[in-house]
């Protein structure tokens, strides 16, 4: 009798173990076994595909992203019948002009652009750029001389003999009802290059985009879904959607968004035309550093080797931090354009 109370005892003094430390086995196997499958299923949906499928696969997908993006930033289906242009101010510089302008983004909105251009433009032809600012930036950034991120690029584009264009993208709120945030940023942008193509001495075969932080953004996302762009360089903003969830303004994000792709299919959409992704070594490591940069470009390059386009295709990582690398930029353009 002794001897079985003795064992009784035992066996009830151990009872929470045998009970408990199962359990917390269990949870722990069905965080890792049930939600994180979960999530890797949920996220990128539209992943770039195998690229060994080859071009049409990839150039079939491209397409499936434009046309489930588009409806998901909720972008308009029409455009005003005319842009109703009205010049509001123009100044002369040293060999080129800055206008600003006032034209339709849709039938209930209008928007300011300005825009520079060279001096002389008779029976001209030129490339164009849509330039892009970034946070607490606006239409004058590309050409102000205290924009010291910048380094006046949509300046030095115009002395270079490109055309330049420019809106504001940096508003926080929606303006007109059933759009997004993202839609009505991306749409104004897209109604410069409208724009762009109804000037004379514009060549439409020429058009390309430029900018910085928000404005690298937006330059993707305008790259992206507007192949009329031939050439998209983005400066600070080659990086993934898991580090813009942290300590970044969450205005990039919208319904959907994460559940289809992330930020190297969208870069991805770009191809085969020409890209180039600027990132500062001196960027801080919560912010968009070289070595998220090269991860997210070693997903982009096999869509453009596969659509026989990597010499379009040009990563510069710059001595500097989040900033635009003027010369590298130029240089793209140039070649590009």
């Amino acid at each position: 009798m002794t001897k079985r109370g003795r064992n009784r005892t035992h066996f009830d003094f151990h009872k929470p173990f045998f009970i408990y430390v199962p359990l917390f086995v269990f949870t722990i196997f069905m965080v890792f076994s049930v939600c994180w499958p979960a999530e890797d299923k949920q996220l990128r949906r539209l992943k770039i595909p195998e690229t060994s499928a080859g071009k049409d696969i990839i150039v079939s997908w491209q397409d499936k992203v434009r046309s489930e993006l588009s409806k998901k930033l909720y972008l308009p289906d029409t455009k005003p019948e005319s842009f109703a242009a009205k010049q509001l101010k123009k100044n002369e510089n040293n060999g080129w002009v800055l206008e600003e302008i006032e034209i339709q983004s849709t039938p209930g909105r209008q928007i300011r652009v300005c825009m520079g251009a060279p001096a002389d433009i008779k029976d001209k032809k030129f490339p164009a750029v849509v330039c892009i600012h970034g946070h607490g930036g606006n239409r004058y950034s590309a050409f102000e001389e205290n924009q010291t991120l910048y380094h006046q690029f949509g300046k030095r584009l115009v002395e270079r003999g490109f055309i330049v264009i420019t809106t504001d993208v940096g508003q926080h709120e929606v303006y007109e009802k059933n759009r997004t945030l993202m839609g009505e940023r991306l749409w104004d942008l897209i109604r410069c290059v409208d724009y762009l193509e109804t000037l004379p001495f514009v060549d439409v075969n020429r058009i390309g985009c430029a900018g910085l932080s928000l404005g690298g953004e937006m330059a993707m996302w305008l790259g992206a879904m507007d192949t009329r762009i031939k050439a998209t360089v983005v400066c600070g903003f080659l990086t993934y959607m898991d580090q813009m969830e942290r300590n970044h303004c969450m205005c990039w994000k919208f319904e959907g968004l994460r559940e289809v792709v992330d930020f190297p299919d969208i870069y991805a959409l770009i191809a085969p035309r020409a890209l180039q992704c600027q990132n500062g070594e001196k960027e801080p490591p919560d912010q968009f550093p070289p070595s998220l940069a090269r991860k997210a470009w070693e997903e982009i390059i096999p869509v453009y080797e596969v659509l026989g386009a990597k010499d379009r295709l040009e990563l510069v990582i710059h001595p500097g931090g989040h900033e635009v690398s003027i010369e590298p930029m130029l240089k793209f353009l140039r070649e590009q354009l």
